[in-house]
């Protein structure tokens, strides 16, 4: 920021020489010399007609030298009159608007720049982040700076954004939701605002969906029906209290928004199914082979207690490059064939890496999707440019195995661009 001012004090200074320069050393011609030369013109005539007048006899040797020694005299005055106005004159007038404009171009550049120009664009990027009010701060210093500011100014909606997005990025769920409330009411139409709040929220919560968070996503699916986050975590949450009906039609709609051949749209899809599966069971339908009447799947009560999975995530060498020390980081489990919902998740960054991870029940979004309730299962870790748990073109992933509840020691490795 330093050598941007320097740079900008030294094109002002070639700017005012260039201007002032040309005006401090211009003159100003006198035109006295013009009526000079006329007087002393009319002079030689009137003593050219007293010659001729005094050669003629018409002119007496004592009146030719009066006559011409009042000529003379009146000459000298004259002069002397002209000389005087002249001197009342300012020698160099280009002087003074050359001091004034000196002043002026200073002022005036720096106070358009302060007006209409943008003073953060050459911050270190952390502050520019907090400043545009694009996604996170990263230390302590530049949080309490974004802190005082929303202080200050409780109406700047960028600041508070990203205020609100640093908070969860260091797990402070609650003060980020309470963030999230204030920014809700300053900008009330933002469908992912109010998915970020409901997403929050639930975390805030014990990474649960019910209640409030569900009514926040109907929030944003009214602003929003095709919104993407709003509507996998509506699909979910509908699936945690048994609404399967619901979940059907939310994840229908996300499947539709998705690309045809990835992976979470695999994940969607079987999804579908498995809340398929489970409305036909509440129904008094027969259950598929190996899944019980809750939607769950044949011995999870016996895997309650031994659901917990550890391992190491870790950054392949090709994706390095790829990846920024701040980037958010989400290591997660899915069911292998079931709703696309985490059923344990944690969230660090790139920084963390290699990161040794256990996933949990305590870690459920959902009381009713845990890890304990499924038999079969994924592990992603994902880098989220975007700091959404929802995948998006540029993110890094490593996908796991199918593997059981139970299993440690695994081996995750982010390999992958998602395109």
């Amino acid at each position: 920021m330093t050598m941007f001012w320097i740079l900008c004090v030294a094109l002002l200074v070639i700017a005012v020489l260039f201007v002032v320069l040309p005006l401090w050393r211009s003159t100003v011609k006198s035109n006295h010399v013009l009526p000079d030369a006329a007087n002393l013109e009319i002079f030689r005539d009137q003593v050219a007609e007293m010659d001729a007048d005094l050669q003629n006899g018409l002119l007496t040797p004592e009146l030719y030298a009066q006559g011409k020694r009042e000529l003379q005299a009146r000459l000298l005055e004259e002069v002397k009159a002209t000389d005087s106005a002249t001197g009342t004159l300012v020698n160099h007038p280009h002087k003074a608007a050359a001091i004034v404009l000196a002043v002026l171009l200073p002022l005036t550049a720096v106070g358009l720049y302060w007006k209409i120009g943008n003073q953060n664009a050459l911050l270190p990027q952390t502050e520019h982040v907090a400043a545009a009010g694009v996604g996170t701060v990263h230390t302590e210093a530049a949080l309490k700076e974004l802190e005082g500011k929303v202080a200050q100014n409780p109406q700047d909606a960028d600041s508070l954004g990203t205020l609100a997005r640093t908070y969860v990025e260091q797990e402070r769920y609650v003060d980020a939701a309470k963030a999230y409330s204030k920014l809700s009411q300053l900008i009330p139409n933002d469908a992912q605002l109010w998915a970020d709040f409901a997403d929050t929220l639930a975390m805030a919560n014990g990474q649960n969906l019910a209640g409030h968070p569900t009514i926040l996503l109907n929030k944003a699916l009214e602003i929003d029906p095709n919104n993407i986050k709003a509507l996998a975590l509506a699909g979910s949450a509908a699936m945690g209290r048994g609404d399967f009906p619901a979940a059907i039609q939310y994840w229908e709609h996300l499947l539709k928004l998705m690309p045809g051949n990835s992976a979470d749209s695999k994940m969607i899809a079987d999804g579908i199914q498995q809340a398929r599966t489970a409305m036909a069971q509440a129904k008094g339908g027969n259950a598929m082979p190996g899944q019980s009447m809750a939607g769950q799947p044949a011995g999870a009560a016996q895997n309650a207690g031994q659901e917990r999975i550890t391992g190491t995530v870790t950054l392949s060498d090709a994706m390095k490059a790829q990846a920024s020390p701040n980037d958010t980081l989400f290591v997660l489990a899915r069911a292998s064939e079931g709703p696309p919902m985490p059923l344990a998740v944690i969230r660090k960054q790139v920084k963390d890496l290699p990161l040794q991870f256990t996933l949990d029940d305590s870690m459920a979004m959902s009381p009713q999707m845990k890890l304990s309730s499924f038999d079969k299962v994924v592990l992603i870790a994902r880098i989220a440019k975007s700091g959404d748990p929802m995948p998006h073109t540029g993110d890094l992933q490593g996908m796991s195995a199918i593997l059981k509840p139970g299993s440690s020691g695994v081996k995750l490795s982010i390999d992958s661009m998602v395109k």
